[in-house]
């Protein structure tokens, strides 16, 4: 009997551990809890327009090339970054969200990243809210 139950959450969990990168952790965010995280990054970035700050605008930021946002000086890294493929999605966002520089080595965006999985997830989710 415990073989069996075993073996059904193996199955189960299979597909899940697949689909998530190395270390991710699927995670369901609360939007309003973003947008307070949102604040530590509205100094630099908007989220409810298509405007450019110091930082691009994130509306619609899910789907988008990295480095592409009209009229935006981005680094030379971030627009390699995106030629070589980056596109903000879920997976992509959280790597990047956690630690701009790993993610983007040469980045100019100064922000060291968010080290709680609990803010990252919610300001992901906070951001989907513009991305539709």
């Amino acid at each position: 009997m415990r073989i069996a139950m075993w073996y059904r959450i193996a199955l189960i969990s299979l597909p899940l551990a697949i689909a998530l990168p190395h270390g991710a952790v699927a995670q369901e965010g609360d939007a309003e809890a973003g947008a307070v995280v949102f604040k530590k990054c509205a100094v630099c970035h908007v989220v409810d327009t298509d405007k450019n700050k110091v930082g691009p605008s994130l509306n619609h930021v899910f789907g988008r090339t990295a480095g592409t946002h009209p009229d935006f000086s981005y680094s030379t890294a971030m627009k390699e970054a995106g030629a070589g493929g980056l596109v903000w999605d879920e997976a992509t966002l959280r790597d990047y969200l956690h630690n701009p520089r790993a993610k983007v080595k040469g980045t100019k965006m100064a922000f060291p990243g968010l080290k709680d999985d609990t803010d990252i997830a919610n300001l992901v989710t906070y951001l989907k809210q513009y991305s539709q």
